[in-house]
Order: structure tokens, then C-alpha cells, then sequence
């Protein structure tokens, strides 16, 4: 599962990263671009940290997770279809899945 978890991290770290600077390119959005490169480079960081410090990297994918759930989940229920809310908060709902099973399991 930490395996699992591990590359699931940096697959969502490069896809926010991404994800922010479209939404800059798109919308002329400076925090799209700042809070997607932050967002993504601690996911991406997580997935390093993982290896050596198990707590520390879930701890950072846990509080990445929450965060990005916490901004797209409330518009996906509002009716929000954009492909971005979408994909952000299954994505984060999933991080964080991932995340809580691997601390339960360890």
C-alpha cells in the first residue's frame, strides 16, 4: 500500500503542478500557478520522503490532500462540473484514502 501511495503522490504532485500553470496560461491566475507549484511540490516531496520517514512524507500527503479536497470538494457539490474540480477532488479524495490506509496498516 506505501508502495501504491508512494507514486500516487508524485503522479498528483505533477498533475497539480500542471494543473496550476494551465490555469495561469488560461486565466492570467497567479494563485493557480503559486498554490498548484506549492501543492504539487510537496506531493512530490512526499513521494521522496516516504523512503526514508514514513510519518513525515504521509504527514505532507495528508495535509495537501485536505487541503486541495477542501477547495474543490465544495464546488464539485455545488454543481461545478469543470474538468479541473473534477479531477482535483477525486484525486484528492483519493490521496487521501490512500494516505489514512496506509497509516492504519503500518
Amino acid at each position: 500500500m506505501i508502495e501504491l501511495t508512494k507514486w500516487f503522490y508524485l503522479v498528483f504532485g505533477l498533475l497539480t503542478a500542471i494543473g496550476g500553470l494551465m490555469g495561469f496560461l488560461k486565466a492570467k491566475s497567479v494563485a493557480s500557478l503559486v498554490a498548484g507549484g506549492i501543492c504539487g511540490a510537496l506531493l512530490i516531496a512526499a513521494h521522496f520522503i516516504l523512503v526514508d520517514n514514513l510519518n513525515l512524507g504521509l504527514g505532507i500527503g495528508l495535509v495537501v490532500s485536505v487541503l486541495l479536497v477542501g477547495q474543490f470538494l465544495p464546488k464539485l457539490l455545488h454543481k461545478e462540473f469543470k474538468p479541473h474540480i473534477v479531477s482535483s477532488s477525486v484525486l484528492g479524495l483519493v490521496s487521501l484514502v490512500l494516505t489514512l490506509l496506509c497509516w492504519s496498516h503500518r
